[in-house]
């Protein structure tokens, strides 16, 4: 009995893990929040409401990245603006897919 129940769960591990392969990196949102430190807030603050100097600067308008238009956003999206930019915006260059998915689950919990 016990062999069986061992069976299933680590069948149910392995399950898990595939998944999480298949449907990318399962980000960290304490990990993202140091390469957000370090890589993002120059740009969009410490607290996402963006600086409104860089704003200002390049004429662009910075969302904060807990209104609902940028949480609207899928991962997906998410990665292709930071590692492809957007019109004035510069791309975020040397970001692992870990990085990237764990600067995106710190994003998420800067939800309003």
């Amino acid at each position: 009995m016990a062999r069986k129940v061992a069976a299933v769960l680590i069948g149910i591990l392995v399950a898990l893990a595939l998944a999480s392969w298949a449907f990318g990196a399962t980000g960290n949102a304490e990990a993202g929040k140091a390469v957000y430190d370090k890589k993002c807030a120059s740009c969009h603050a410490k607290d996402g409401a963006g600086n409104p100097g860089i704003a200002k600067a390049m004429k662009v308008e910075l969302r904060h990245l807990g209104s609902k238009e940028v949480q609207a956003q899928k991962d997906e999206e998410l990665k292709k603006f930071v590692t492809e930019g957007t019109a004035k915006k510069k791309p975020v260059k040397g970001l692992s897919d870990q990085e990237l998915a764990d600067v995106i689950a710190y994003v998420r919990t800067l939800k309003k």
